[in-house]
């Protein structure tokens, strides 16, 4: 089942249980997929997906920290509440020793030992993390103490 259909049939689970936060949530996500699929006339791509999934749980850490600084607890969990729903949709997180695994592998391709060249660390390794979902600065904080 794609993303939009499984969206699509939780949107109405959501409205014939009264789920309000859930319900906004699902719109949420429709409404990125149908951005998506306007802006660039095809269906998004499992990547684009993530990439929009992951786009929307930053928004709504963000929001929460706002919320919390001007005093608005109700709103920042409001807020939570929704970054587990959105969670819901996202693969798993890669483990610490899945993390540590896609490093070392990554710097034994790559025979990388300089920090400068960081980046083509970071690439390898997130590419080993395919189907699992990591903490990019998590990763980056890892490789930049194993290069150091």
């Amino acid at each position: 089942m794609s993303l939009m259909e499984r969206v699509q049939k939780d949107m109405v689970e959501a409205m014939k249980a009264k789920d309000e936060t859930r319900l906004g949530a699902v719109r949420f996500i429709k409404t990125g997929l149908m951005k998506y699929k306007a802006d660039n006339m095809k269906e998004a791509d499992e990547q684009a997906e993530q990439q929009l999934l992951n786009m929307l749980l930053k928004q709504r850490r963000e929001s929460v920290d706002m919320f919390r600084k001007g005093g608005r607890e109700e709103l920042a969990a409001k807020e939570e509440a929704e970054i587990a729903i959105i969670e819901g949709y996202m693969p798993a997180m890669a483990t610490d020793e899945e993390i540590e695994a896609a490093i070392t592998a990554a710097l034994a391709e790559t025979g990388i030992t300089s920090a400068k060249q960081m980046g083509v660390v970071m690439k390898a390794a997130q590419a080993k993390l395919t189907g699992k979902r990591a903490d990019g600065k998590a990763l980056s904080d890892k490789v930049r103490a194993r290069l150091s």
